[in-house]
């Protein structure tokens, strides 16, 4: 049965999108189908494979080209994780969050050190880590403690993060720290060198998924950090954050639409095969229904992600809401399709044998991070109640 046959949009993509899908899906089936399954047993980063994906563009897909990047659309981008994700959500998660440091980095970095990094970022050659959360500051990010103290011509970052996807193998640390006072309005952003005296790593941290990427707290003590490494400018931090996070957010829900995709196609592959009372599974009404509901969801959540993508392309004053109505949207969606779709397994979901187990464990960490589902329907409801504006 071919892979995707249905559903798979084509009609609202261009000839070059086209391709894009190609390339990627082609990609994923080549470099990721034949390890995926081992590196989330063996909970072994795939930096070969990565460095691969760079070799196609796929580092630093909207990072501008004078800087190396692939300069495309986040509609583009969208498109190229959803097909990485259909095969193996974790590293195609870790290449979202590499491509949204990038951009942050390459977008506000003063031009020396943009220049003197940018393409090394943008070609996956070095890959950065995206340093907002802290032990005590999740969904509240403009609570964060860590500081940075001006010193001469240097900062020093004192403090902590935790969970921060790629931390002790990543090149470059894209920080948020305190410079001012409490408040969104007193952080300032950073671009830290991942191996400066001072930072700490904790121990990897045994997950539920994303076993192809480490997850690590970080400490920063007495960590000296030159003044041109400021990203924009001071106290602009949460707002790089914030805006850096439109973009992450929807290339998490692409990786979601992925391993949705992904989990039904093993689902509709499943059924044909498989027999039960002398019919094959695809002939029971009962999991047809299913199969259809979990297309119809998948369907829909995708053409939310690509209307967001559309909007943040075109930066419209509404983009912040329509990516937050697609993050909680379609990472709901992808991980309520990957659960059906192990049901429709049955035992057979439940064992590695199958991918079921590892795309719903991989895509259930969609809903928290990149701020939870919960904090988008806070982003959503304040623009509904303090704009008045219809969403269209």
């Amino acid at each position: 049965m071919d892979m995707h046959a249905f559903p798979t949009p084509t009609t609202d993509l261009g000839e070059d999108q086209l391709a894009y899908r190609k390339a990627a899906r082609d990609f994923a089936q080549a470099e990721f189908a034949p390890y995926a399954a081992h590196w989330d047993t063996d909970s072994e980063f795939p930096r070969e494979a990565i460095a691969k994906a760079g070799e196609l563009g796929f580092c630093g897909l909207y990072v501008d080209e004078a800087v190396g990047g692939a300069g495309l659309t986040r509609l583009d981008a969208a498109i190229v994780f959803e097909e990485l994700a259909a095969i193996d959500p974790s590293t195609a998660a870790f290449i979202s969050i590499h491509n949204m440091a990038t951009w942050m980095f390459t977008a506000h970095a003063q031009p020396s050190l943009r220049d003197a990094w940018g393409p090394a970022l943008a070609s996956g050659e070095k890959l950065a880590s995206y340093c907002l959360t802290e032990p005590g500051a999740g969904s509240d990010a403009a609570s964060l403690k860590t500081r940075a103290e001006r010193d001469g011509d240097s900062y020093v970052l004192n403090g902590s993060k935790a969970f921060i996807s790629g931390a002790g193998v990543t090149d470059v640390l894209v920080v948020m720290a305190r410079t001012g006072q409490d408040g969104a309005g007193g952080i300032s952003a950073f671009a830290v060198s991942a191996d400066a005296q001072g930072i700490g790593y904790g121990r990897k941290e045994d997950k539920l998924g994303w076993h192809s990427q480490p997850t690590r707290s970080v400490s920063f003590d007495g960590v000296r950090v030159s003044a041109d490494h400021l990203l924009g400018k001071e106290g602009e931090g949460f707002r790089i954050a914030m805006k850096g996070l439109d973009g992450g957010r929807l290339n998490i829900s692409a990786c979601s639409l992925g391993a949705a995709q992904g989990a039904l196609d093993a689902a509709r592959r499943y059924m044909g095969e498989r027999r039960q009372f002398g019919k094959k599974l695809a002939e029971f009404q009962g999991l047809q229904f299913k199969l259809a509901d979990m297309a119809t969801q998948l369907v829909a959540a995708r053409q939310m992600v690509h209307t967001a993508a559309r909007k943040l392309d075109a930066r419209s004053s509404d983009a912040t809401v329509w990516c937050a109505m697609a993050k909680r949207f379609a990472t709901d969606a992808g991980f309520a399709i990957c659960n059906e779709a192990l049901q429709i397994h049955g035992g057979y979901g439940y064992i590695r044998e199958y991918p079921i187990e590892r795309l719903m464990r991989d895509c259930r960490v969609h809903q928290i991070l990149e701020g939870t589902n919960e904090i988008m329907r806070v982003i959503i409801a304040r623009h509904l109640l303090n704009t008045h504006e219809e969403l269209r």
